[in-house]
């Protein structure tokens, strides 16, 4: 098993920065990359980044690229979203999510095992 924490989120205005902290514990050997996130209200979930420790890929939903970047700590078991420019359109809560499958494309929720319990970004106008 693995546990999910988050930290971070909140309320700022359009433009301003916010970063997002999603530390792992427990059997983290079991998971190859850690993602992130979103929901909006009365939208469809969507992955915003997501990060594999081995060959270090990193890749990001269109909408954040050039916004956003995903870190991990070199023991794998932390990462960090860095979301910059941030818009009204990017309010959602984000979820922070672990797992060990390749199948499949990284932005499918179902093939994440684990899930951290989500953080409100409020973006004001």
């Amino acid at each position: 098993q693995v546990q999910l924490v988050e930290t971070g989120g909140g309320s700022v205005q359009a433009g301003g920065s916010l970063t997002l902290s999603c530390a792992a514990s427990g059997n983290t050997n079991s998971v190859n990359y850690m993602a992130y996130f979103r929901q909006a209200p009365g939208k469809e979930r969507e992955g915003v980044a997501v990060a594999y420790f081995q060959g270090r890929t990193i890749l990001y939903a269109d909408s954040v690229k050039g916004r956003f970047s995903i870190s991990r700590d070199k023991s794998n078991t932390t990462i960090y979203l860095q979301m910059n420019s941030l818009k009204s359109e990017d309010t959602a809560v984000y979820y922070c999510a672990a797992g060990d499958s390749y199948r499949g494309s990284w932005t499918d929720g179902s093939r994440y095992t684990y899930w951290g319990q989500g953080t409100q970004v409020t973006i004001s106008s």
